[in-house]
């Protein structure tokens, strides 16, 4: 019996599944420049509380930042519905 049936091993010739795998070099520069985009942004949030006055004012601007992320991501999630 020389026929391989599909699963059989061992493979003669694996299968092109069409993707590229990326490298580990690409895949460390990838992961840091989502880390210092993550940094930068949190980094800004962090110096715009910094820059108020009180307690209260803090709290306030962490509130208002809060409601503007959850609107976004909500835009964000409805427009990627739309677009599926």
């Amino acid at each position: 019996m020389t026929e391989h049936r599909p699963g059989q091993w061992p493979v003669d010739e694996p299968a092109d599944l069409g993707r590229d795998i990326p490298d580990a070099d690409e895949l460390y520069v990838r992961r840091a420049k989502e880390r210092a985009l993550h940094e930068m942004v949190l980094d800004s949030i962090r110096h715009d509380l910094e820059q108020q006055p009180t307690p209260l004012s803090v709290a306030v601007a962490a509130r208002n930042w809060c409601t503007r992320i959850t609107a976004a991501a909500e835009d964000i999630a409805k427009a990627k519905r739309h677009a599926a």
